[in-house]
């Protein structure tokens, strides 16, 4: 690499730790009012996508897909699950095809507060991202998940 993709690859960075600052207050800020970790949010999002009206609909997942999403250890992974299904915002149940696995899904009370809480975060990136062109938010959008698909190796999940 020469000089100039060094300088790049340093930009890049940069650029990424202050997204990631961003983010993490504004996250930061609907959590706390919340009551959950960022990583229970990572875990609610997760258990989340793909439900439509009714959250009791949806395919459930397994402590090893949360702990890779949560960006935790399994142990780690179910100690956060059993918070949740504490605080009723998920609950488990067993596999139809295979009993023997636990699948972890969102309760009504999960998909309320992503719900309520995705509003709170719009809201705060909205106002971070106002300054932005019409077409900035969509290139944006665009450049992230394009680096999500080179850096999982595999299609982007859903917003």
């Amino acid at each position: 690499m020469d000089a100039r993709g060094r300088r790049s690859g340093v930009r890049v960075i940069d650029l990424l730790d202050l997204a990631d600052r961003v983010v993490g207050s504004c996250l930061a800020r609907a959590h706390a009012a919340a009551g959950i970790s960022r990583e229970q949010w990572r875990t609610l999002m997760l258990l989340d996508e793909g439900v439509g009206d009714d959250p009791r609909e949806t395919p459930g997942h397994t402590m090893g897909e949360i702990a890779t999403r949560a960006a935790v250890p399994a142990p780690t992974a179910t100690r956060l699950v059993d918070k949740l299904v504490a605080d009723g915002f998920a609950y488990r149940r067993s596999d139809d095809w295979d009993r023997r696995r636990v699948l972890v899904h969102i309760a009504p009370a999960g998909h309320a507060l992503v719900a309520r809480s995705a509003g709170e975060l719009d809201e705060a990136l909205g106002a971070v991202l106002a300054d932005l062109d019409a077409d900035g938010p969509v290139d944006l959008i665009g450049a992230l998940t394009r680096l999500e698909r080179a850096a999982l190796g595999r299609e982007p999940s859903s917003p």
